[in-house]
């Protein structure tokens, strides 16, 4: 393993065991969501979005001295969920009171605005950070909430989508956290009215299933030719 991924698994998988953890509790008590309002949101936060801090957290860690890194990681995270914790909560109200229809229609329209596509370049600016003392604190904090409101521009929008079906919730959050880890793979584009969606994600997985067929089709091929080539008794 190299220097550099020895580096992403050291904030991976921290990230990983506390989005397996909400998942898991999301799981065994899957009524949790509707009995309170914070626990709702500290959840959903957990589940969905710690996954994508990955990138920026790996950047804090980058610009921080050694002896300051969980110091830094630590404002930048607290930053982060305060934003997100409170997106959470906004986001249960309007659920409760916007009709489904019209929230369907209200997620469409900014799914393809520009102001999304604002709101995703954002997503992957990375500035520099102060080293030291409260300078270093007050940039890794500031990032951390900077950052989350641009990431709650860009996603708190498909957050909702999973609210509206209780029954289903937890099959749509799955299926919309897939979609906007898609989404942050794709490179920052031109703001302008389109459809969006996690286009380099789909490409990848229609370039997986693609090799996968092609060695099949390859093993089919090098079974065939076997069986005729062995003689007949």
């Amino acid at each position: 393993m190299t220097p550099e991924a020895h580096e992403r698994l050291r904030v991976r998988l921290p990230l990983l065991a506390v989005c397996l953890a909400a998942w898991l509790l999301l799981l065994a008590r899957p009524h949790a969501m509707h009995q309170s309002r914070m626990a709702a949101s500290v959840l959903m936060f957990a589940a969905m979005m710690a996954p994508l801090m990955a990138s920026s957290l790996r950047h804090v860690r980058e610009q921080s001295l050694a002896r300051r890194r969980l110091r830094a990681m630590g404002s930048f995270a607290i930053g982060y969920a305060l934003v997100w914790i409170a997106a959470g909560m906004a986001l249960g109200e309007a659920a409760l009171r916007i009709p489904a229809a019209a929230a369907i229609v209200l997620v469409a329209a900014w799914q393809c605005s520009p102001a999304k596509q604002r709101c995703l370049n954002r997503c992957h600016a990375h500035p520099p950070l102060a080293a030291f003392g409260i300078a270093a604190d007050f940039d890794a904090l500031r990032f951390g909430l900077t950052h989350a409101l641009w990431c709650a521009g860009s996603c708190s929008a498909l957050m909702l989508l999973p609210m509206l079906w209780p029954p289903a919730h937890l099959a749509a959050m799955a299926a919309v956290t897939l979609w906007l880890a898609g989404e942050r793979l794709s490179a920052p584009q031109p703001p302008q009215w389109t459809l969006r969606g996690p286009a380099k994600t789909a490409r990848l997985i229609a370039a997986q299933a693609s090799l996968w067929m092609q060695r099949i089709g390859a093993r089919r091929r090098h079974a065939l030719s076997g069986s005729r080539a062995r003689p007949a008794f």
